[in-house]
């Protein structure tokens, strides 16, 4: 079992072309300690913005939506595009958070569609706000990958 899951991060975080932020196999249950620090490889090498444009164009989130979770403006992140550079360690390691818990969410939920509406609706387990808006923070990210885990056996509480 170990030797699949180290085959998979090789894969993932090495390579890092078959797979993409978006494959199920980028994900919570994936994390073992060769995942974890794999994760940290890739944080600190940073994420090349041809790799994040892949998995931010499948999902619904606008460019203000993306500068707001990463803290850098519009403008920083058209210049990333235009240079096809590589994000810096804390904005990679926050797509990889968002990326993670976004993979959750289509677990929970069945279907990105689905948890796309979670993610835009008001929550009242949240205190009102719509869960999207806590991507800008880790905090956040992790009370919300809390609910997932609630919501998935059923503790709606």
């Amino acid at each position: 079992m170990f030797l699949e899951k180290s085959r998979i991060f090789v894969q993932i975080f090495k390579i890092m072309e078959p797979l993409q932020l978006n494959d199920p196999q980028v994900s919570y249950g994936a994390i073992d300690d060769y995942g974890v620090f794999s994760f940290i490889d890739m944080v600190r090498k940073g994420i090349k913005f041809s790799l994040f444009s892949k998995f931010a164009g499948n999902i619904p989130f606008t460019q203000n939506d993306w500068s707001n979770f990463l803290h850098i403006s519009e403008r920083t992140l058209h210049r990333y595009q235009k240079e096809q550079g590589t994000f810096d360690s804390p904005q990679s390691e926050r797509i990889l958070e968002i990326a993670l818990l976004y993979n959750k969410g289509k677990e929970v939920f069945g279907d990105a569609e689905k948890f796309n509406l979670w993610l835009d609706s008001k929550n009242l387990a949240l205190g009102g706000i719509k869960p999207k808006s806590l991507f800008d923070s880790t905090f956040g990210i992790n009370l919300l990958k809390d609910e997932l885990i609630k919501i998935e056996y059923g503790v709606l509480a």
